[in-house]
């Protein structure tokens, strides 16, 4: 900015030389590049590709509202997650796996209940004598049920806790320095933080389709095995009571009724 506005001085007014008029025409220099590096900066602030800092924020605010958080992320996790969401596919069974492990890491077990691929059924035998075969005990699903037409069930595995995945901490038995171990000077970007009940529930909210009933449970690992539970068919939206002994938060949840 200086150059620039040196050259525009008639020559031969100054010398060559020109400590006092330099220093004078760099305050003037100093605004000017300040003007210009917000200008680039407010420029980059008006497409996703290229936003940062809270314009970030900001611009997962206008599309999710109060939904999509930031967290620890830092402006290109954070970045990658808001065009995600954006052009996340909906309204299918596929979209929920997609975005549970997304969310969780892990794939959820889906079990429709109107849906044959999932609870299987008995095929009538080929010589007509009213026996069944085909598909029966263990090799489907489980029970399967009409009086729940539009009706999901949806067991999410979050990850049993935060952290820093595959890297031990001091005291661990693999850790300490010159060991080669899974070790490594760590900082808060690269936290994994723990996955909320109310993110599962949004997230399977936002991408289900209008006009199903989407029940919910969570288990905090893969390879927990389920706790007891009936189902009390009757009409859509049918209720779904823990047995006796169980806790109460490891059930579904009905997230939206029928519209």
């Amino acid at each position: 900015m200086l150059a620039r506005i040196k050259a525009t001085v008639p020559d031969g007014w100054f010398p060559s030389s020109s400590p006092i008029l330099d220093g004078l025409l760099t305050g003037f220099a100093n605004v000017a590049s300040w003007i210009y590096g917000l200008i680039v900066y407010a420029k980059t602030q008006t497409r996703i590709l290229t936003a940062s800092d809270g314009w970030l924020d900001l611009i997962a605010f206008d599309f999710f509202g109060r939904r999509m958080q930031r967290g620890s992320r830092t402006d290109d996790a954070y970045r990658t997650a808001i065009i995600a969401e954006l052009f996340r596919p909906r309204n299918t069974r596929q979209a929920i796996i997609d975005v549970l492990v997304g969310l969780t890491g892990n794939v959820p077990d889906i079990f429709e209940p109107a849906r044959p691929q999932d609870t299987g059924g008995y095929a009538p035998g080929p010589v007509g004598d009213g026996r069944g075969y085909g598909l029966a005990y263990n090799v489907a699903g489980g029970y399967g049920s009409l009086l729940m037409p539009y009706e999901i069930l949806v067991t999410a595995h979050r990850s049993p806790s935060g952290g820093i995945p595959t890297v031990i901490g001091y005291g661990g038995p693999a850790g300490g320095y010159s060991t080669p171990s899974t070790y490594e000077y760590g900082n808060l970007d690269m936290i994994a933080g723990s996955v909320t009940d109310a993110d599962i529930y949004s997230a399977v909210d936002n991408v289900r389709a209008a006009g199903i009933t989407a029940w919910v449970r969570i288990d905090d690992g893969i390879n927990e095995p389920p706790n007891g539970y009936v189902y009390l068919f009757g009409n859509t939206g049918s209720a779904i009571v823990q047995l006796s002994g169980q806790v109460s938060d490891v059930g579904y949840v009905n997230l939206i009724g029928k519209l």
